[in-house]
């Protein structure tokens, strides 16, 4: 249930609503923006009637979400989420490009990825120290050896990091390094990991799992906001399909469709949309025009050697073409991207 108060309505009577709601047993989740204050009210009662506070002083409205997912609906939020990780902002007018290898594979390979990605204007360094693989006998990651190269480089260069947390295990020593921690594909329903990385209050980047509907994965991202953290983000990283000339297919109409049911900030990643390094630049333009926050994309110093995802990974000299040719299409649609600073 949602209660909505009118504008500057006086503190004491939004806690004497918070109050009540308690009394009659509910869990109480508050979100003041900035015209309005919205109050959740989480709980099974079905013997409660609306009316009883509907009729408080301050109360503008109350309506029962009828979402499963309820904190990641535009019921319970009607502006949009903008996440503020050291000064990036994500869910604004900013376009922000998140880029690097798939692994972090040793010292050079991340030092000159993160100050080529941070000169063409990228504002985060993606990277893997623990990697889930197909195959248990293929490259597994440096693990926190691989955290400390990530943020060495990413500190060097003015970038923020992100980096996948695999288990609840390793929640506090990614947390430790990272600016965001992801949670995979894999991983998108491991409800005990949404949960420990829900009590924290660092940024969550949940890719969408390869088989997911739209309704799951906002369920997903609703485990992570009920423990507490409202800083989630989406990633639609491609499904599975029928097709099988790509990796995925991408659905980028996942874009207007969370934008339309959801206030959080959505990614795409078309790299792993599609698998296909020649794939990954137009893609990306159309994830930009699609109306997305932001990109994901894996840059590798020499593909042809990456210890994973080497077909996917851009060359440096293609990544300054998707840089040059997003800036054109965001500027077109009112969006902006970090001025690169070799440039500026």
């Amino acid at each position: 249930m949602i209660v909505v108060f009118r504008p500057g309505a006086e503190e004491s009577r939004i806690q004497d609503v918070i109050e009540r709601l308690n009394e009659y047993g509910f869990d109480v989740h508050r979100s003041s923006g900035v015209n309005q204050t919205v109050v959740g009210a989480i709980g099974v009662k079905p013997e409660f009637d609306p009316r009883h506070i509907r009729v408080m002083e301050g109360v503008a409205e109350v309506y029962r979400v009828t979402e499963q997912y309820k904190f990641a609906s535009r019921s319970w939020k009607k502006e949009n989420t903008v996440i503020d990780v050291g000064g990036v902002r994500i869910g604004n007018e900013e376009l922000v490009v998140m880029a690097g290898p798939c692994s972090v594979e040793d010292e050079r390979q991340i030092e000159d990825t993160a100050a080529h990605v941070s000169a063409c204007g990228a504002a985060f360094l993606r990277g893997g120290a623990f990697k889930p693989r197909t195959s248990p006998y293929s490259f597994q990651g440096l693990g926190e050896e691989g955290l400390k190269l990530l943020r060495a480089a990413a500190d060097r260069h003015g970038l923020k990091t992100v980096t996948e947390v695999m288990e609840v295990g390793q929640v506090e020593l990614v947390a430790r390094y990272a600016d965001v921690l992801q949670i995979g594909a894999r991983n998108m329903q491991n409800f005990p990991l949404l949960k420990e990385v829900g009590k924290l209050r660092k940024p969550v980047f949940l890719k969408r799992g390869p088989s997911a509907t739209t309704d799951e994965w906002l369920m997903s991202a609703e485990y992570v906001l009920s423990e507490g953290n409202p800083h989630v983000m989406l990633c639609e990283r491609g499904i599975r399909t029928f097709e099988t000339y790509t990796r995925n297919t991408l659905d980028l109409s996942a874009v207007p469709v969370i934008k339309k049911r959801s206030h959080l900030p959505i990614i795409v990643d078309p790299s792993h949309g599609t698998g296909i390094r020649g794939k990954v630049i137009p893609m990306a333009r159309a994830a930009v025009a699609a109306g997305a926050d932001g990109i994901m994309v894996e840059v590798h110093p020499n593909p042809d050697m990456a210890k994973s995802d080497g077909p996917q990974s851009l060359y440096f000299e293609q990544f300054v073409d998707l840089m040059a040719q997003i800036r054109l299409i965001a500027q077109a649609i009112g969006r902006v991207i970090r001025d690169a600073p070799a440039l500026a």
